[in-house]
């Protein structure tokens, strides 16, 4: 516990600015669409991060239970966005999200 109050607030916001900056240009740059997701969980991880810190730094255990509930959505998130791009590599036989812009297969 000595350790997360040791290291300075600063360093986890721009540790967390630097992931949510490399999770949203993975976003904005790939086509692949299984590495878009995982650049979308990059960014809810720093967001993730930067909550626990400032629960930590706070004091207050608000941010680290909204957390929890932050990993569910994204886990069911995960499950839906998954079973849809299996779906669609099935009719499509591509994961390629500038293929499936026309939606014509």
């Amino acid at each position: 516990m000595e350790a997360i109050n040791s290291i300075p607030l600063n360093y986890y916001i721009i540790l967390s600015t630097a992931l949510f900056c490399i999770g949203a240009l993975g976003v904005m740059m790939r086509r692949n669409a299984i590495i878009m997701f995982m650049c979308i969980e990059l960014m809810l991880n720093a967001v993730n991060l930067l909550m626990v810190a400032f629960s930590r730094y706070l004091g207050d255990s608000n941010g680290q239970v909204f957390v929890f509930f932050i990993m569910a959505v994204a886990a069911a998130e995960v499950a839906v966005g998954l079973a849809i791009l299996i779906m669609i590599y099935r009719n499509a036989n591509t994961s390629d999200t500038e293929v499936l812009n026309e939606l014509k297969w």
